[in-house]
């Protein structure tokens, strides 16, 4: 395990290239989420291609009373996840390799899309991961890197920079990996304690509840579109005292009106529950937003967006997200 194990740029360097390269970014403190994304890097690098992790704590991207040092750093259990994942190398490097002569003076700065959502609850932080991102992109000279839809502004920012930009890599985002209970896993869950982790799982609760609303609306709205004449037809049925079949009707007239909001309150509702627990769950925003720019969807928005959510939860703060697509066949 330990030939696995790289800590300088010059090591790294010297490492033989076969075929093409993938690399996947890590904190540490990797769980199977983290080994969903090595083993999608193996099967995408191929046989005779490379995989390269990297574990690093980056001081950069965590503000002020942040969890820096409480965050977990396992790098035994870390070089043996990442072997039986399929990695032929870790990159662990030390602060002072990655920045060393201190904290850097020029930084990636990530423009308006970085100042929402996570942004506005913590400055600086994108700053600081865009940072780093592009450092270990030049260090590591990967074909493919593979980051987890669970963060999707950072990996929107991401896909962005590399354009902006010009890095010659992909970006390839992998679906988040959720425990059997709809926790999204995250090494942060490890803080939880059984009454918080109750009270967390409503952040996905929330997230499905809102999709299933997505999914009824539009069941509803291909009903609308099949019956044109549905308001008359709702009108009709009232004059004749078939109430619950005129409620249905103009439940179905209206389908195709105000899809985000229903979307949006269905999620609240779970998340305003959860805020009378006990331990109570302090919900930092519920956002729905084009993922290309995370500016929040209008009512009549079409295409694909992302329903996220962020909360606290006793002293942990957790983020969840799922991919939704508006359109006339949703």
């Amino acid at each position: 395990m330990t030939d696995l194990l790289l800590h300088t740029a010059e090591e790294l360097h010297k490492l033989p290239r076969t075929g093409r390269r993938a690399v996947v970014m890590t904190m540490g403190a990797l769980h199977e989420g983290h080994a969903t994304l090595i083993r999608t890097a193996r099967e995408q690098a191929g046989p005779e291609g490379q995989v390269v992790v990297t574990v690093f704590v980056n001081p950069l991207q965590f503000g002020a009373g942040e969890d820096l040092d409480r965050y977990p750093r396992t790098l035994d259990a870390d070089l043996r996840i990442a072997e039986e994942a399929g990695a032929d190398a870790v990159f662990a490097p030390h602060v002072d390799e990655v920045y060393p002569g201190g904290d850097p003076q020029v930084r990636i700065t990530a423009g308006p899309m970085g100042e929402r959502l996570e942004g506005a609850t913590r400055p600086g932080h994108f700053d600081g991961m865009l940072t780093v991102v592009a450092k270990l992109l030049h260090l590591t000279r990967p074909d493919l890197a593979l980051f987890g839809q669970k963060d999707a502004q950072q990996l929107a920012l991401i896909r962005r920079m590399v354009t902006d930009l010009n890095f010659p890599v992909e970006v390839v985002g992998v679906p988040t990996v959720r425990e059997e209970d709809g926790l999204a896993l995250s090494s942060r869950n490890r803080y939880l304690s059984a009454a918080e982790r109750h009270t967390a799982l409503a952040l996905s609760r929330a997230l499905f509840a809102g999709r299933d609303r997505l999914a009824a609306q539009a069941a509803l709205r291909a009903r609308a579109e099949a019956s044109p004449a549905s308001d008359e037809r709702a009108s009709a049925l009232a004059r004749l005292g078939e109430i619950r079949a005129s409620a249905d009707a103009h439940a179905v007239s209206a389908a195709g009106a105000g899809l985000p909001d229903a979307v949006r309150a269905a999620a609240l509702h779970i998340l305003d529950e959860a805020g009378r627990h006990e331990p109570p769950l302090v919900l930092d925003y519920l956002a729905l937003v084009d993922p290309q720019d995370f500016t929040e969807t209008g009512q009549d928005f079409t295409g694909q967006a992302v329903l996220a959510v962020a909360a606290k939860v006793g002293s942990t703060r957790m983020i969840d997200n799922i991919p939704l697509e508006f359109g006339a066949h949703s």
